[in-house]
């Protein structure tokens, strides 16, 4: 079997702040700042406009999305994409760096990373530390908006690594796939509320198991290495050389399990796109497991 070459999924600040040095960011290698914080908290536009990484653009995930689905961040189309991300400067041969600025380190920029994935774009890595760790270190920020020249994204969508609701339902009679849910153990198990107001109740898939997203990152919020990865599936009988699903409230965490396997040399973790929004809204009682009921009783 051939050894499948794996582009890098992480880049470092120190190779960042070079490239930005060196005035790489063009055509070739664009940035993108892909932050998003619940409404009230903090604001992603006025923060980017405020300081961001030299050259860097704003990825408005609340406008690269299926605006038409009732559920939270559903994918947009092939031309809905496409269209975005080229008027971005982003072509198929730019190398794209995704970041945020939240305070784990990182929280939406995996998702980023795994939609130029899902659209067929191989060249796409996460700037490892975030922008917390990038200002930290001193690395150059500005307030300058740049305009890059528009050019020509074509968006050919993998299906292998996007699962819909009927698959998940096929799922649970065939057991092909493993299932990881991202989320708190609380909102998993049901212990403690989903945020917001959209009326959703915790709780989890039957079948599928927990890993909360945030355990892959260190306190200083660089992801972990392959080996203490590898060794938190081990621990929770999670077979990385077998199909694997990743779940969580709205698609976005779900990417963190993706980009963990993938750090261990699994490219091909699918992500439930409408995942806990979407099945509680749909699925039957008896296939949403939760102690939210009993624990208000």
């Amino acid at each position: 079997m051939v050894q499948q070459v794996l582009y890098r999924a992480l880049v470092s600040t120190k190779w960042l702040s070079e490239s930005v040095l060196a005035r790489r960011i063009g055509p070739s290698l664009r940035v993108l700042d892909a932050s998003w914080y619940p409404p009230g908290e903090r604001d992603a536009q006025q923060e980017f406009r405020d300081r961001h990484v030299p050259g860097a653009s704003f990825f408005d995930i609340e406008e690269c999305k299926d605006k038409s689905s009732p559920y939270e961040l559903m994918l947009p189309s092939e031309a809905h994409f496409a269209d975005y991300v080229g008027h971005l400067g982003i072509s198929n041969d730019t190398h794209v760096v995704v970041y945020d600025g939240d305070d784990l380190g990182s929280f939406y920029a995996p998702r980023a990373w795994w939609m130029f994935r899902v659209f067929g774009h191989r060249t796409v890595s996460v700037l490892n530390g975030g922008f917390k760790n990038w200002v930290k270190e001193g690395h150059p920020v500005t307030s300058e908006i740049s305009r890059p020249e528009p050019a020509v994204f074509k968006a050919t969508l993998n299906r292998s690594l996007l699962k819909t609701y009927t698959d998940m339902v096929e799922n649970m009679e065939s057991k092909r796939f493993q299932v990881v849910d991202s989320r708190s153990e609380g909102r998993y198990r049901g212990t403690e509320p989903e945020p917001g107001n959209e009326g959703l109740e915790p709780g989890h898939i039957p079948g599928s198991l927990n890993m909360p997203f945030f355990k892959f990152l260190t306190e200083a919020g660089f992801e972990k290495s392959p080996e203490e990865i590898r060794s938190m599936f081990q621990e929770k009988k999670v077979d990385l050389s077998q199909p694997l699903i990743a779940t969580c409230r709205k698609g976005v965490t779900a990417c963190h399990i993706a980009l963990a396997a993938y750090l261990c040399g699994k490219p091909d973790v699918a992500i439930y796109d409408g995942s806990w929004s979407e099945w509680f809204r749909r699925a039957p009682p008896e296939h949403k497991l939760s102690e939210w009921k009993r624990n208000k009783a």
